[in-house]
């Protein structure tokens, strides 16, 4: 799919969001952002907070992939050597993180949010949607991600950061 039709999608995609919340605005559920706002940002809707800060996602990280849950410890091994040239999270200007988005070139600042009592992190708007990832687990050293598309995660799988030098 182009880069052009996948931004398309995603903007549809807002649109639909935008259009839904728009309807939820009639029944007496109170929406709180999912990030606390920065002066003069927006900040995705959703429950509460995420029980994990954006911040502690920020850092330099072996980063790995794999499709079978048997590869993992092999995987996380391997990303853990990926440190002599690491992923790097860095902070966002609206409270999130930037990061690579599947298929996209350039990173962009993606947010925190929950719902159902899992964490996602992705582009403003509720959870889960497609382009987001659903923190499987984070234990500030060891992170699991996996795609919410179901056609990115067959490309990708799913993703183990080793945070370098922890």
């Amino acid at each position: 799919m182009s880069s052009a039709l996948l931004g398309r999608a995603r903007i549809v995609g807002v649109v639909v969001a935008a259009a839904m919340l728009a309807g939820c605005g009639a029944t007496e559920r109170t929406l709180t952002p999912a990030v606390a706002p920065s002066s003069g940002g927006t900040a995705a809707l959703g429950p509460p907070a995420p029980t994990v800060p954006a911040d502690q996602l920020v850092g330099k990280w072996g980063l790995g992939a794999y499709h079978r849950d048997s590869d993992r410890p092999r995987t996380e091994k391997e990303a853990r050597a990926q440190c002599s040239n690491p992923y790097v999270i860095a902070k966002g200007s609206k409270g999130g993180v930037i990061m690579n988005v599947a298929d996209e070139k350039e990173p962009e600042e993606l947010f925190l949010k929950t719902s159902g009592g899992k964490t996602y992190l992705g582009p403003p708007g509720p959870a889960p949607m497609a382009e987001d990832r659903e923190m499987v687990s984070n234990d500030g050293r060891v992170m699991i991600m996996r795609f919410m598309d179901p056609d990115v995660i067959k490309r990708y799988g799913t993703s183990i950061y080793v945070r370098c030098g922890a």
